[in-house]
């Protein structure tokens, strides 16, 4: 997509919405910046991130403290171009036509933060791979 006007979207889904997904969109939005447009959501939303997620996040300098668990909504996949999914099975969408990842991912649900610190950064190895082959650069701190 390097050189296009078409600011890709992408969309991380998981079943709470509370810990990878939000985890990956606030790795997607700090590196990727206004060059894509990122969204997250659930199939069972959660009443709230989960805190370990939130101090993990905090501990490298990115705030999700502030995000919302969410549903998913047809609005959000159809202006997705790629939907990661983590963890939500069957319950994810298909939408003819986009492109999908599924990132193998541990569960934060219920770790504290020590547990958590791994799956973090393994989401974030991700989501810097996955700003390269969207042609969006590297994705620098």
């Amino acid at each position: 997509m390097t050189g296009c006007a078409h600011q890709p979207g992408v969309l991380f889904l998981c079943t709470h919405n509370a810990g990878r997904s939000q985890m990956a969109m606030g790795f997607f939005s700090h590196f990727a910046g206004s060059r894509a447009r990122v969204y997250s959501g659930g199939s069972e939303p959660a009443d709230e991130i989960n805190p370990a997620a939130i101090a993990a996040m905090a501990e490298i300098g990115i705030d999700i403290a502030h995000n919302r668990p969410r549903p998913w909504t047809d609005a959000i996949l159809q202006a997705a171009d790629v939907i990661v999914t983590m963890g939500c099975g069957d319950a994810c969408p298909y939408i003819p036509g986009k492109r999908y990842e599924n990132w193998e991912l541990a569960d934060p649900a219920g770790l504290e933060l020590v547990g958590v610190r791994p799956i973090r950064d393994a989401i974030e190895g991700r989501v810097r791979d996955l700003i390269e082959r969207l042609g969006l650069g590297p994705a620098a701190r």
